[in-house]
């Protein structure tokens, strides 16, 4: 079902960052950063807004400070 493949990949997007910051301390092998068997357009697409979303938010906020 392609809605299970975009919320799989929104959630491996999201956390994404704190999986790649855990890999590069040699933790965590078990867990992938990205899902190589799910991988497909829905997937994808749903990975690049959760990996993006957290970037996009901090953004965000900073430009509404100087209010």
């Amino acid at each position: 079902m392609w809605w299970a493949d975009l919320l799989w990949g929104f959630w491996n997007g999201l956390t994404a960052w704190i999986i790649l910051i855990v890999h590069m301390f040699g933790g965590w092998e078990q867990f992938p950063f990205y899902n190589a068997a799910r991988s497909g357009s829905w997937y994808d697409f749903g990975f690049l807004l959760g990996a993006g979303s957290p970037l996009l938010g901090a953004f965000r906020g900073r430009g509404q400070r100087g209010r």
